[in-house]
């Protein structure tokens, strides 16, 4: 086989499991080649022939796997997400392995399922994401966590929700597939995958295949307001699927804009923009071809496009 890695330097801890991975990988006749980035190298340079590969592995965080399958999108290239972040949330929400030896074997059978993208456009800046997007509270959380990744792991962003527990209150107005809404809350997300950080479900399904976004409005007071909704995202892994209550509204949307009066911070899949709403998010329907275990393709391989109302 002939695999292209890329790389990112800067993800995570540093702790260089992709070697391992390369070295489990390897076998007679195979090509691998690395292409490495700290973040000053733009990942897009470092694909340009991608096609001549028979997968490319993404390595890093979601962030860095977001725009990997943005630059591969509708190419039908095999990508597998090598979890090398902090959080991870696209490994988890696949039920993939850690394991740099079982990926390796993953890669080597190139079971693959296609997946929805979001993409979100934002005063002229165009960008990918696989997991989810969103404006106010969120983004204020990974804004805040970024500088402690490293040291706390998926710990910082608790820590920045404790810190940040009275977000900042908007009013915001969403067209959702041509309607208009008015609601009053601290934050908007834009919902592809439906897991988060300890394995906390937004919703009672996970469908990043279905050809829509689940919407969802924050709108507690604070941060001490979500809590039955945190709650009742554990409670789901039980299969007692309780209620996410009034802190939470979940809508269902192909194209959705969002403005706020007090403009607010955007992040995609974790990143921080410093770029603040309005902004647009639609849906790129199977953009992504990702390499799955057994677990992810029983999960997601029966997904199909939905009406949505």
């Amino acid at each position: 086989m002939k695999l292209l890695v890329i790389n990112n330097l800067a993800s995570g801890f540093g702790e260089g499991a992709i070697y391992d991975f390369i070295r489990a990988f390897s076998l007679d006749g195979d090509e691998v080649c690395i292409r490495n980035t700290d973040g000053t190298t733009q990942i897009a340079s470092l694909l340009k022939d991608a096609h001549e590969f028979d997968a490319v592995v993404a390595s890093g965080g979601d962030g860095t796997v977001s725009t990997i399958c943005s630059q591969l999108s509708h190419t039908n290239i095999p990508i597998l997400p090598f979890p090398a972040g902090t959080a991870n949330l696209l490994t988890l929400n696949l039920n993939q392995p850690h394991e740099p030896h079982t990926l390796a074997d993953l890669v080597r059978e190139g079971q693959t399922l296609d997946f929805d993208l979001g993409i979100i456009e934002v005063d002229g800046f165009r960008h990918g994401f696989g997991i989810m997007a969103g404006a106010g509270y969120d983004a204020t959380i990974m804004h805040d966590a970024a500088p402690n990744k490293r040291l706390m792991g998926p710990m910082a962003y608790l820590s920045a929700a404790v810190a940040n527990a009275l977000p900042q209150k908007a009013i915001f107005k969403l067209t959702l597939d041509g309607e208009t809404i008015e609601r009053e809350g601290v934050g908007v997300l834009i919902v592809n995958f439906s897991k988060i950080q300890f394995d906390i479900a937004l919703t009672h399904t996970n469908e990043p295949c279905d050809g829509y976004f689940d919407v969802m409005i924050l709108k507690a007071q604070n941060a001490f307001g979500l809590i039955p909704a945190v709650i009742a995202g554990f409670l789901d892994r039980g299969g007692d699927f309780p209620d996410r209550g009034d802190a939470l509204e979940i809508l269902r949307a192909k194209v959705v804009r969002v403005e706020s009066d007090p403009p607010l911070e955007i992040q995609y899949d974790g990143e921080p923009t410093r770029l603040t709403t309005p902004f647009t998010a639609y849906i790129d329907h199977k953009a992504t071809r990702l390499i799955v275990s057994d677990e992810g393709y029983e999960l997601f391989s029966d997904q199909e496009p939905t009406d949505a109302h």
